[in-house]
């Protein structure tokens, strides 16, 4: 770790690199320690910055009638990190709170190693208040909120200068969460111009956006952070003049998202849909699309990795070259996926006794559970997908994924998934698994047999589980949205759900519930019982088509050549 060498600050609320370091809650925080994987593999000079949520986001404990409750999360830092002597500080509510840095190191493929920096508050020298601030992730209200947020942005930039990254070129905001940030590197600049100048000295905008990349994951507008310019005033006091931050950060509130897409030279959407409706959202802004992708070493169930050392030397850090799996026989394919299967069904029926079935059709369906991403859809009408399994084929549901703990609409979903796990018990197995993590997710994304993914369009930013399960030869049975626009080739990668446009809003879950179950009747469920050899066809493609593209290590060298300029 040479830290005048790097050249570039990654910053994210979370990252998510396993289980036993659960700094992360989902989707945003995985993507992120893939995209940390494939810095390290391809020797991109960078150092990352995250918070150290020593309580991580919560334990997920689920009853028998499917209530969820939430519960900290222990663990020790010192097991995996080493901490680091510096500290820096920043102001909050006028008090000065401190900041130190665990150093955790991801090693690439050949060695080289990206240094990840997870700040903590949980500081002596702090009041009380001020040490909780990095324990939850997502905790708390908006003041809690925006003082993490403070202390990421501002406190991450002075922690990487305290400790001598002195040749950054590009600070990558991952999310809106971090856009203070720029904020900061803006107020050094006016701090430095004007020690250095007799007169009055603009805000130069335009050479701090020359160093700030900014890509935004979400279409849905509330996920975009905002905080009353009461609370900023609160909490930072005059740290920026108020008409400067209206100017970047909205005139009745701070938009963290504005802040970002107003001091950033290059930004980007997660997939070319997301790109588009993003630019729809923010009229005027150069928005591009960089669609996401998962790292493959990380994602490869054991079977399939000895498969593709046997058959494509080198695909772990070649991703490109598993198009080759085209030619792995059939037979070598279904031997790896059975491999993994009986894996997934051991664990499951460990963990829940539900007797699961390593010769039934198993669908797997694990995202948040909220409303949008219609975790429900496939029970519209329970009857239909009973009569699918006992007169098609034997059909079995796993689902898993935590719900927000504000969030009271996803935890209905997963009390009615609970519910029709009840009613259809002698006819359909379902089990919802609990406390849904990365340890979970390799049994789950490697062991099924046809991954679902129903959200209401075009809320579906890229999603990246249904990338995982490619690689593991796992097609996708997914509504046309997201990465999945990009991936799909009807009956050759996996299927669709319904057209990739709506124009009836109100009728949009009775037509892809009714597209749905038409399909698994007629077309998946007797393709998987009745023509294995083409089954497997359709796996083999998955793996050429979509696992060859949706990686990081593509996606990082976008990033390279499109945002970074190394």
């Amino acid at each position: 770790m040479i830290n005048s060498k790097r050249k570039v600050a990654y910053f994210s609320m979370e990252i998510g690199f396993e289980a036993s370091i659960p700094t992360y809650s989902g989707g945003l925080g995985v993507l992120a320690g893939d995209t940390i994987r494939s810095f390290a593999d391809l020797k991109v000079p960078v150092v990352a910055v995250s918070l150290i949520s020593e309580k991580g986001y919560f334990y997920q404990k689920i009853n028998d009638q499917g209530e969820q409750s939430e519960h900290p999360v222990s663990w020790n830092p010192q097991d995996l990190m080493s901490l680091l002597p510096e500290k820096v500080s920043v102001t909050i509510e006028g008090r000065e709170v401190y900041i130190q840095a665990w150093l955790y190191r991801v090693k690439g493929v050949s060695g080289f190693e990206v240094p990840v920096l997870f700040l903590d508050c949980n500081l002596l020298e702090n009041d009380e208040y001020s040490r909780t601030l990095t324990s939850h992730l997502y905790g708390g209200d908006d003041k809690y909120r925006f003082s993490q947020e403070i202390v990421l942005g501002i406190g991450g930039v002075r922690m990487i200068q305290k400790l001598g990254f002195s040749g950054i070129k590009k600070y990558h905001m991952n999310e809106g969460h971090s856009a203070l940030l720029a904020l900061e590197l803006l107020r050094q600049l006016q701090e430095e111009r004007v020690s250095n100048s007799q007169g009055e000295v603009l805000w130069d905008f335009e050479e701090v956006r020359k160093h700030c990349v900014f890509t935004t994951h979400t279409p849905v507008p509330a996920g975009h952070d905002k905080f009353s310019y009461r609370l900023v005033e609160e909490l930072l006091g005059d740290y920026v003049p108020q008409d400067i931050l209206a100017r970047v950060g909205g005139e009745d509130h701070l938009n963290m998202t504005l802040l970002a897409l107003n001091l950033s030279r290059y930004i980007n959407g997660v997939a070319r849909k997301h790109g588009e409706i993003s630019r729809k959202m923010f009229p005027g802004y150069p928005i591009d699309s960089i669609t996401n992708g998962v790292h493959v070493c990380n994602w490869t169930s054991k079977s399939f990795c000895r498969l593709y050392d046997e058959y494509i030397p080198g695909w772990c850090n070649d991703p490109f070259a598993l198009r080759y799996s085209l030619a792995i026989p059939g037979e070598k394919i279904w031997g790896a996926h059975m491999e993994a299967k009986r894996k997934l069904i051991d664990f499951v029926n460990q963990q829940t006794n539900a007797g699961l079935s390593n010769q039934h059709f198993t669908i797997g369906f694990a995202r948040r559970s909220t409303a949008y991403k219609r975790a429900e859809l496939i029970f519209k009408d329970p009857d239909r997908l009973a009569s699918i399994s006992e007169k098609v084929g034997k059909i079995q549901l796993i689902f898993a994924g935590k719900a927000h703990p504000s969030d009271s609409r996803g935890k209905e979903i997963i009390k009615k998934i609970f519910q029709y796990r009840r009613e259809l018990r002698d006819r359909v197995k379902i089990v919802y698994l609990e406390n849904y993590n990365i340890r979970t997710a390799k049994f789950l994304i490697s062991g099924v047999d046809l991954w679902l993914n129903t959200p209401k369009r075009p809320m579906e930013a890229s999603g990246t589980s249904g990338m995982k399960v490619v690689l593991n030869g796992i097609p996708n049975f997914s509504i046309l949205d997201g990465w999945w626009l990009e991936g799909h080739i009807e009956g050759i990668t996996g299927w669709s759900i319904g057209p990739w446009e709506v124009e009836n809003e109100e009728d949009q879950d009775e037509r892809d519930a009714r597209e749905l179950y038409n399909k698994l009747e007629k077309v998946i469920v007797p393709l998987f019982y009745d023509e294995r050899d083409k089954w497997i066809d359709v796996m083999r493609h998955s793996i050429a088509v979509n696992g060859s593209f949706f990686n990081t290590h593509r996606m990082v060298y976008e990033y390279t050549v499109n945002a970074y300029y190394l």
